[in-house]
């Protein structure tokens, strides 16, 4: 079982530069990664997965790659955590995008792991576009949109890796969610309502 002040001294010890925290970590934070994978997965369509495994593997090396973060506590480790499974999904949407525009692209060794909705790519990248667009009117906003919506977190651990009130990150979602449903319903009706439902 997942102790909070576990992962946060391991996190520490990762921070420091110690190698043998990364494997200690793997046990206590895999079934919590399981969870925010299975959470994209739930948002493809049915018989078209990405497997949340194979997902899981490729955000944890790249999380334990992040050499500049200093690890606060659990919660900041699963919100970075769920920033890394979306380039990880967008990187793969990109690639899936220039596939079927006769790019060309030699397939990424993610793909041999991965099956993924191709019809949802562009979908996938229209969310990330605005996204993107959320952060350049508020930023506080489109964090608290990836840490909810893709991460999984809760209100409050929201509220405590962004260093706000939960009722401040209950207003900001409640803002947040609105502005995008607006921007993905004419195009992508089933993101927008995703996004609202959460």
């Amino acid at each position: 079982m997942e102790k909070p002040a576990d992962v946060t001294a391991l996190l520490r010890e990762l921070t420091k530069g110690n190698p043998e925290a990364g494997p200690k970590l793997i046990p206590l934070v895999y079934d919590e990664l399981r969870r925010l994978a299975n959470g994209y997965m739930r948002r493809e369509r049915t018989g078209h997965t990405l497997q949340a495994t194979a997902l899981v593997h490729e955000a944890y090396l790249k999380l334990l790659d992040q050499h500049s973060v200093e690890w606060q506590n659990r919660a900041h480790f699963f919100a970075i955590a769920a920033q890394v499974m979306r380039r990880v999904l967008i990187d793969h949407a990109r690639g899936r995008v220039r596939e079927k525009r006769g790019g060309g692209a030699e397939a990424v060794p993610l793909d041999k792991a991965l099956v993924f909705s191709p019809g949802r790519s562009e979908e996938f990248l229209e969310l990330d576009s605005a996204l993107e667009r959320l952060t350049a009117l508020d930023p506080r906003q489109a964090k608290i949109v990836e840490m909810r919506f893709f991460g999984g977190l809760t209100v409050e651990e929201t509220a405590e890796v962004l260093g706000i009130s939960p009722k401040t990150v209950k207003r900001d979602w409640t803002v947040a969610k609105a502005w995008l449903h607006g921007e993905l319903k004419t195009s992508y009706g089933s993101t927008a309502e995703q996004v609202g439902n959460r």
